[in-house]
């Protein structure tokens, strides 16, 4: 008992799966990763390794994204949940309606879900581009619920937000530049409907975190102060004062600090307070997006973490508004926020399985020594015959100072290529030696330890890190990453990963440690024959649809997982969505498969007519290259 609790802690001091998991993720007495859907509910927790092992059984191949519909939905509850309660707690007299962005994961069943959801709650949809616009006409049918409109509109976007006024909806369009406005008011009268209408506020306050450049005075949406109180006139002089709905304003994503939250409150809600003593019937604060989500469990205000709960969070926005309002004496507008990142990015992770380990040292060079080697062969060879017996800094830095002496005299034509190959084959072997030794030393110079990360092997990944990773790449976004099973044994393989793609940009070697970025990750050792599984979580926010075609892998499989306290195995796969095929990718790229395909059958037959090669094994070939076309991007077992 008391060596599994210690195995538990180290994995967890390795992982941080408690802090980052948010109560949904934990480990079984199995020594799997497991899913609680419901937070609450500890009997309808999922093991991941059993998801893993009925997608394989469905004929299903990995990489895999798995979605737990079941955690989307307990999201959107919690949310609106702690809304309410603050709310009621607070005697606040406006009502909380949420909207979801869809800019944060378009895909269907993602938003059909958070629709569902919130439908009680009255949750409703935000869009910022007219494709985004035609999908929540569509799918936002609850005339309770809002529909936000943001992002930069032409004379088609504007009309259409008008067509969903005449089918019912309540879109409200809010004017990001003032000549929107203009156009917005002509096309009203032209199509005889009144708009409802919202106003960004370009706030003065600065954010937090890696987006904190897309707030303040030069963000690049919104109205300034000027610009606000002439829409108000302008409103007020054509007769439109009485569509004015709604104010908005937006500090950018993932806020890491909740001081942030607490300035752009007070700030937004005093334009409200203003606004409203002037006249302006605004019903609705729209406080944005921002709400951060704990990627590396820190809970600090890193780039990857924030320093508050949702609790505070909304806490702070609900007494916020009620304070100011309170101290000017206007009615307490409802409070719309877009919460997106946080809403979606725990359902989704990516699953994958080590296919191989690359280490260059497990093929060092051996050679007897000779007499007729360079003295620097003979020297380095000494140093690691007695590196049981020297000072340990002292034998690292005399090996260091002859492999680099070497690589001159390789170039020189001083050393042969086996003397040179010898020579860096001899320096691992001694830092290999003196790994272990470090942790009794009392220091650890910098150079010593830049070499020991050097160790650390590489384990490759059946993935493209640019399709469905692009923010580990492009911003340095941190995300948990860990394995799947194996988690009663302690991991002691310090590894980086790389995908399969044949860029070297294609490998991640940051990962989370307590709020610190660490170089490596520990992983158990392979085992030949028995697969080794890797999950890469927190990936529904933004991963799921920015990624690109990079090697052309194109997307994953996914599969879509509810709990079943009555199923056998505790849960079962609703929907399956194939990934690309190499025959989609490349029609994707105006390639044509099917005369690709008759090209090599040319080609082949051509071969068979001149007896090159016998007909069977060109008819087998063609049939390879023809299946190959069907079959996934990805690497097979």
């Amino acid at each position: 008992m008391l060596k599994k609790v210690v195995v538990r802690e180290f994995i967890e001091e390795i992982y941080h799966i408690e802090r980052w998991g948010d109560g949904h993720f934990g480990v079984n007495e199995e020594g799997n990763l497991c899913i609680r859907p419901n937070k609450e509910n500890q009997k309808g927790t999922l093991d991941i390794q059993k998801v893993v092992d009925e997608i394989m059984d469905q004929g299903i191949e990995l990489p895999v994204v798995i979605r737990f519909h079941d955690i989307l939905r307990s999201q959107v509850v919690e949310l609106n949940e702690t809304f309410g309660r603050i709310i009621s707690e607070a005697n606040y007299r406006g009502r909380y309606f949420g909207v979801y962005p869809i800019k944060v994961n378009q895909m269907r069943e993602v938003v059909e879900e958070i629709l569902d959801a919130g439908r009680k709650y009255n949750f409703g949809l935000e869009a910022g581009s007219k494709p985004e616009l035609l999908s929540v006409l569509a799918l936002n049918d609850n005339p309770g619920s809002l529909t936000v409109l943001n992002g930069y509109k032409d004379r088609e976007f504007l009309k259409l937000a008008l067509l969903g006024r005449k089918l019912g909806k309540n879109t409200i369009v809010v004017i990001e530049k003032y000549s929107e406005l203009i156009n917005l008011l002509d096309l009203s009268k032209e199509m005889d409907i009144r708009p409802v209408i919202g106003l960004r506020a370009k706030l003065s306050a600065q954010g937090s975190g890696k987006w904190s450049h897309s707030a303040g005075e030069n963000a690049k949406f919104g109205l300034t102060i000027s610009e606000i109180l002439n829409a108000f006139n302008y409103l007020r002089d054509n007769g439109y004062m009485d569509c004015l709905k709604l104010l908005h304003y937006h500090v950018g994503s993932q806020v890491t600090n909740i001081q942030t939250i607490k300035e752009v409150v007070a700030e937004g809600a005093r334009i409200y307070a203003e606004l409203k003593k002037l006249g302006a019937p605004i019903e609705y604060m729209d406080v944005g997006g921002g709400l951060g989500v704990d990627y590396d469990g820190s809970q600090s205000t890193h780039d990857s973490s924030r320093n508050y709960s949702w609790e505070i969070y909304v806490n702070d926005i609900v007494y916020g508004i009620k304070e100011v309002c309170d101290l000017e004496n206007v009615p307490h507008p409802n409070i719309v926020t877009e919460s997106g990142r946080a809403i979606t990015a725990h359902h989704s992770c990516i699953i994958t399985e080590v296919v191989d380990k690359i280490d260059p040292r497990e093929n060092q060079y051996t050679s007897q020594l000779s007499p007729d080697h360079h003295i620097m062969v003979q020297n380095i060879r000494n140093i690691l015959k007695d590196i049981n017996e020297g000072d340990n800094h002292e034998s690292f830095n005399d090996a260091l100072s002859i492999k680099n002496a070497s690589e001159n005299a390789f170039k020189l034509g001083v050393l042969s290529l086996e003397e040179k190959a010898i020579i860096e084959s001899a320096f691992w072997s001694i830092c290999d030696a003196l790994k272990p030794k470090i942790k009794d030393m009392d220091f650890v110079p910098e150079d010593l330890e830049t070499y020991f990360s050097k160790l650390s092997s590489q384990y490759l990944c059946n993935l493209s890190i640019f399709q469905s990773l692009p923010d580990l790449w492009a911003i340095d976004q941190l995300l948990p990453i860990m394995p799947i099973s194996r988690l009663g044994e302690i991991p002691t393989e310090h590894c980086t990963l790389v995908d399969i793609t044949c860029d070297s940009d294609g490998k991640i070697d940051r990962f989370i440690n307590g709020g610190e970025a660490s170089e490596t990750l520990l992983l158990h050792p392979l085992i030949k024959g028995i697969p080794y599984y890797l999950g890469f979580f927190l990936t529904g926010a933004y991963q799921d649809v920015m990624g690109d075609m990079h090697n052309l892998f194109g997307r994953v499989n996914e599969v879509h997982v509810y709990a079943d306290e009555d199923d056998p195995i505790g849960f079962f796969i609703e929907t399956v969505v194939k990934g690309s095929s190499n025959r989609g990718v490349l029609s994707a790229m105006q390639y044509n498969p099917d005369h690709m395909a008759y090209t090599i059958r040319k080609e082949m037959e051509k071969k068979v007519a001149n007896k090159e090669m016998p007909p069977r094994e060109g008819v087998a070939l063609i049939n390879y290259y023809e299946n190959s076309l069907q079959g996934y991007t990805y690497l097979k077992r």
